[in-house]
């Protein structure tokens, strides 16, 4: 099977010339590609000088990561797409543990590696970790990584097994099903784009696998910082949109309502931590949520995943009854 990496960047000079060198170098088996959203700066005279091989694709504008990838992958035709953050550290035979699963599983159409912090590598790193899943009202949470409470890798999740949705940092996704699926959703511009992508696999019986025997570093929050307001904003958003689209029609408004309740309390939270940007960040995500209910309902398939979620609510479990881990 033939195999792209493709880098998303945008004015990233800094993080290809400190990372592109190890995919270069340790990914023979693939095509290597950098996605470049009409930067600024020189990122792709630095690529054509010192990465020859690689190959550009110049996209007209920042079109962010959904429709910034969309664009791209329109000119790419190997069989497997691996989309890589610029912020990604690979490692020695990261490439050929995903590609036997999808050689011998048909059925697995998208694989995330296990994903460990840049910055500390024996911790896992927050986008991701060891596979994605979500509650029922759609909160994010990762084998190795709840809310901020990350583990240490103790080879725990050395595994291969199915999870709900897999991570947008290092995301590898059969190019078939890529276009069955019409892509990322280009609304959402960045931030949860992958997970709906990934529910909407789901819903038409394809597997969504973690694979422990591959492994990469992330920095995190290299293009948009952890505590920005606007990735508060966008995550709450998003979130939103991606349950309209998403969940099964008769828990739809009931598992709705209780989300935007959950949402006020996080709004509050944050207000009695001062954080008023915050607060702003969430009311605005409504208000743009509630203006585009029309148009994210007339998305919806015909048919949704009933099983989208293993327990009820991560935020009781988490805030309440105090349990920090996944395994717990």
């Amino acid at each position: 099977m033939k195999i792209a990496v493709v880098i998303l960047n945008w004015n990233g000079t800094k993080l290809l010339e400190q990372f592109l060198p190890s995919v270069t170098q340790y990914s023979n088996e693939a095509t290597i590609y950098v996605a470049d959203n009409a930067s600024t700066d020189d990122s792709i005279s630095f690529v054509k000088e010192h990465f020859p091989s690689v190959k550009i694709i110049q996209n007209t504008d920042n079109f962010g990561f959904a429709k910034g990838y969309n664009e791209a992958l329109q000119n790419v035709e190997e069989d497997i797409y691996a989309l890589v953050n610029s912020d990604i550290e690979v490692t020695e035979n990261w490439l050929q543990p995903i590609l036997s699963l999808f050689e011998n599983e048909p059925k697995t159409a998208i694989i995330q590696p296990k994903i460990l912090d840049f910055k500390n590598k024996e911790y896992f790193e927050y986008a991701g970790a060891g596979g994605g899943f979500i509650d029922k009202y759609g909160f994010a949470y990762c084998r190795g990584r709840i809310f901020d409470s990350i583990e240490k890798d103790l080879g725990q999740y050395n595994d291969t097994t199915e999870i709900f949705w897999a991570s947008g940092a290092c995301f590898f996704i059969r190019k078939e099903v890529y276009r069955e699926l019409n892509g990322f959703d280009s609304d959402f511009f960045a931030h949860q784009e992958e997970i709906d992508l990934c529910w909407r696999a789901n819903s038409k019986g394809h597997v969504v696998k973690y694979c422990g025997a591959s492994t990469v570093y992330h920095v995190g929050g290299a293009t948009l910082e952890v505590g920005s307001p606007k990735k508060t904003f966008l995550n709450f958003r998003n979130s939103l949109w991606m349950m309209l689209k998403n969940l099964p029609k008769d828990q739809l408004f009931s598992t709705l309502f209780v989300r935007l309740i959950l949402d006020g309390v996080a709004g509050i939270r944050f207000l009695t931590q001062g954080k008023i940007k915050h607060l702003w960040a969430i009311l605005e995500s409504h208000f743009y949520f509630y203006h585009s209910l029309s148009k994210f309902y007339k998305k919806r398939d015909e048919n949704q995943s009933e099983k989208y979620y293993r327990i009820k609510s991560i935020v009781y479990r988490y805030y309440v009854s105090n349990i920090k881990t996944f395994q717990k």
